[in-house]
């Protein structure tokens, strides 16, 4: 199973990121958990100053801007 983590504090873009993050996943027909993570202590316990960010299985693949689904399909098949 993949954890998708999408870190941000509910701004369109983080909910944008985790739309897609979604439809990626599904597509893909992988097994996937999906967390929002609001927190900001937490989002910066990841290193990230720039929202949205997307993390898989504990690794930050991108921060600050929203990838296409494919670029993410990229990123949970890697």
């Amino acid at each position: 199973m993949i954890k998708i983590q999408v870190l941000g504090t509910g701004c369109p873009k983080c909910k944008k990121m985790a739309e897609v993050a979604e439809d990626a996943a599904l597509e893909m027909g992988v097994e996937y958990e999906l967390e929002k993570v609001t927190d900001l202590n937490q989002i910066m316990s990841f290193g990230v100053m720039m929202t949205p960010a997307l993390v898989v299985d504990g690794e930050v693949k991108v921060a600050g801007k929203v990838p296409s689904a494919e670029i993410i399909k990229d990123m949970l098949s890697s």
